[in-house]
């Protein structure tokens, strides 16, 4: 193994993209596990955040932990691409997005690497955390072949839910899996330090493990989503229907309540899949129709009790989930287009999301004639107004019918 080089303090782990919504509570946890960490990140404004030992985005359970690993020198972030030579362990996280045409983007993670492949040696262990296209893994073995290095390749997707990071990566099992049995026991040896439960794969089967597991929750939301259209097309409240079918019943304990299915994962990760599949995918290709067309539907059932045009329409939460920060691919944006075109005004809260656009709620609850939680944040679960409230996730406690 070749010297780690100078430059910066040498560590146990480099985290590329460290300083986003997967990296850097991967990095927190690692280093409240007593691993020395550097967060590598192209964004100067969230690796100043990190280095005052600060969040830059909220993560339940992660601020104090941060703030001691940066107070104790365990963890630092850094914008210089030779960070990546002071570890024995390179773990890449960066977002793998499609495209306007829905084509995924396989050379985001190839190009991650290319920004910093100078600064790599011989014998490292280089573990891919994104969600990829099947195949992003042996075609990161082939680039790094190309450049003449000699390193351990791992593929081990994140599995966690935002907001539960600091949770989920101590109880939930890790997939690891690798080309050769030193990738995979070097990259098991290294999660070990997080939890005992460790799924070993070939590197296509977990390729597929993650794509599957997205896909399969936005199938379900999907499902769930048309229930509740079919079940408000012939008046009837789905939410009493879905109680009927899950109390005490074991087989439909796990479906799911309608709502908008959203953020930067399910959707995405199933038109990779459809890509995977040369586009052969019904189903896929279904549920997203399903999911991305429920802003559409909830307008027209509001148009058809209300008179739009004459009417100020409140929106409340803009992030793509409850209890979230994070706007990313939320539908209640494109819900938002949707209303301006078809309401005299459109109103948006959201008590978590930094966007100029939105003012505050006791604002819109004033304003608007009609209202709709587009996410269920607990501030809307007592609505202090007499006025409609369209709400297909329930949380009012007022039925889901609209």
């Amino acid at each position: 193994m070749a010297d780690i080089v100078p430059g910066g303090p040498p560590c146990d782990v480099v985290i590329v993209g460290g300083c986003g919504r997967v990296g850097l509570p991967l990095g927190v946890a690692f280093a409240s596990r007593g691993l020395a960490v550097t967060l590598y990140d192209i964004n100067a404004a969230a690796v100043s955040v990190v280095n005052s030992g600060r969040l830059p985005f909220a993560e339940a359970g992660a601020a104090q932990p941060l703030a001691d690993a940066v107070r104790d020198g365990k963890l630092i972030a850094t914008t210089d691409p030779a960070s990546v030579g002071r570890a024995e362990h390179v773990i890449v996280v960066v977002g793998t997005p499609v495209d306007e045409h829905l084509n995924p983007d396989l050379a985001a993670v190839p190009r991650a690497i290319e920004r910093c492949v100078d600064h790599l040696f011989d014998g490292q262990l280089i573990v891919l955390r994104s969600t990829v296209h099947p195949g992003v893994t042996a075609l990161t073995e082939k680039l790094v072949g190309r450049y003449g290095l000699t390193v351990d390749i791992a593929f081990c997707p994140e599995r966690i839910a935002e907001g539960k990071a600091m949770t989920e990566l101590f109880d939930l099992p890790q997939i690891v899996s690798g080309r050769t049995d030193s990738a995979c026991s070097r990259a098991e040896k290294l999660f070990r330090n997080l939890t005992d439960q460790i799924v070993l794969l070939r590197p296509e089967e977990a390729e597929l493990a993650k794509l599957f597991t997205n896909t399969w929750r936005y199938i379900k939301f999907a499902a769930a989503n048309q229930f509740w259209m079919m079940a408000n097309d012939f008046g009837v409240d789905f939410e009493r229907v879905r109680h009927a079918i899950t109390h005490e019943y074991p087989r439909a304990a796990d479906m799911p309540g309608p709502g908008f299915a959203a953020g930067p994962c399910l959707f995405k990760d199933t038109m990779q899949l459809a890509a995977f599949n040369n586009n052969n995918f019904a189903l896929g290709h279904s549920a997203m129709l399903v999911n991305e067309g429920l802003p559409l539907y909830l307008v027209s059932r509001l148009e058809a009790t209300y008179d739009l045009a004459t009417m100020t329409v409140g929106i409340l939460g803009m992030a793509f989930k409850g209890g979230s920060d994070d706007p990313r691919e939320s539908l209640a944006y494109k819900l938002r287009k949707i209303l301006i075109l078809k309401a005299a005004d459109v109103l948006c809260s959201d008590p978590y999301v930094t966007d100029d656009r939105l003012v505050p709620l006791d604002d819109v609850l004033r304003r608007a004639d009609v209202l709709v939680i587009a996410s269920p944040h607990r501030h809307y679960r007592d609505l202090a107004t007499t006025k409609p409230v369209a709400d297909l996730w329930g949380i009012t406690g007022r039925g889901v019918l609209i």
